[in-house]
């Protein structure tokens, strides 16, 4: 049995849990300093109390998972991608405390309302920024990362951060068309066109880009006969962005929101049709980054238990929060 490749699809679906969870909650940050009013402010950061710090759980697995059962992996990828994952750090920090603050004071709320969406918007640009990083590649030589301070800064991963604000954006929107109550909610399904619209635009730019800019990706996606099966990729795509735009012009706001969230997934699969079975792309598989297979079984043996268990208080929280929003209670 592969475990390393195991461990390879469980650290990629916990990647994918966080961005589609998380993603919606930090969109909301975003999108929270247009709000109307402190009413409507209050309402949307209620919207997601009850979940956002399990979504972030997600975050913790894929990290730690990493850096358990990939440590070369890990020990090349921080140096490369430490001053844009100390931002994220700090952003989280930035919103998780203005959720506590924010319901105790009015003189100061405005500062912790900045402070949610300056969090929010950091910690969302600099992910996509890691994305582009990791999918432009990192130089490594003798096993070691080998690039400058500032690899990750360029063109290319500060256009993949915006395009990761405008997903985030139409993630946000989408949730606060399911949750806020009626008077609220109008204005964002234009929100979330314009987001989708921006995304989709980005997006098709950035998946030109990006084979132009490495022959590797190229072949792999526009050689035959493969390129036919890959060619799902980009016709699904185009299914569901006319999906999600008839939904949001017939007011369903959980069917626009599930057209995002399947958007999202085939941008996952094409992440890893671009970068298979590179876990450092494009410097070291996951056989050459795994740890011995006994401790890949070992932690194979807790993830059996916990995964479950994750899923599951995970699917009660969102059970029990169903439904619109009471205006009349709330995060306090």
């Amino acid at each position: 049995m592969d475990y390393a490749l195991i461990w390879y699809m469980l650290i990629a679906i916990a990647v994918f849990a966080y961005v589609a969870l998380d993603g919606f909650d930090l969109g909301i940050g975003i999108l929270f300093i247009a709000g109307d009013s402190t009413k409507e402010r209050d309402l949307m950061m209620n919207s997601i109390a009850p979940v956002w710090d399990g979504n972030e759980t997600w975050l913790v697995l894929g990290g730690g998972g990493l850096f358990a059962v990939f440590p070369l992996a890990y020990a090349v990828v921080m140096p490369a991608l430490y001053a844009p994952l100390i931002m994220m750090l700090l952003g989280l920090i930035f919103r998780g405390v203005a959720f506590e603050y924010r319901f105790r004071t009015r003189r100061g709320q405005f500062l912790w309302d900045s402070s949610f969406f300056i969090g929010s918007l950091m910690a969302t640009f600099t992910q996509g920024m890691m994305l582009g990083t990791l999918l432009q590649g990192i130089e490594v030589a003798d096993r070691q990362y080998s690039g400058g301070w500032f690899d990750w800064f360029t063109p290319f991963s500060v256009f993949c951060g915006l395009v990761t604000i405008a997903a985030y954006c139409l993630l946000g929107a989408c949730w606060l068309l399911i949750k806020l109550p009626k008077p609220y909610q109008s204005r964002y399904y234009s929100t979330a066109k314009r987001c989708a619209l921006i995304m989709v635009v980005m997006v098709g730019i950035l998946s030109l880009w990006l084979p132009l800019g490495n022959s590797e990706i190229a072949d792999r996606w526009f050689s035959f006969p493969q390129a036919f099966l890959f060619l799902l990729i980009p016709a699904g795509s185009a299914y569901l962005v006319y999906l999600l735009f008839k939904d949001l012009i017939e007011h369903k706001p959980i069917k626009a929101y599930l057209a995002s969230l399947g958007l999202f997934l085939l941008a996952s699969l094409g992440f890893g049709v671009s970068t298979y079975p590179y876990i450092v792309p494009h410097s070291l598989t996951y056989a050459e980054a795994a740890a011995p297979d006994t401790s890949l079984k070992f932690l194979l043996a807790g993830a059996v238990i916990l995964l479950p268990l994750i899923i599951a208080y995970t699917a009660y929280s969102y059970w029990v929060f169903r439904g619109k929003l009471n205006e009349d209670e709330g995060y306090h």
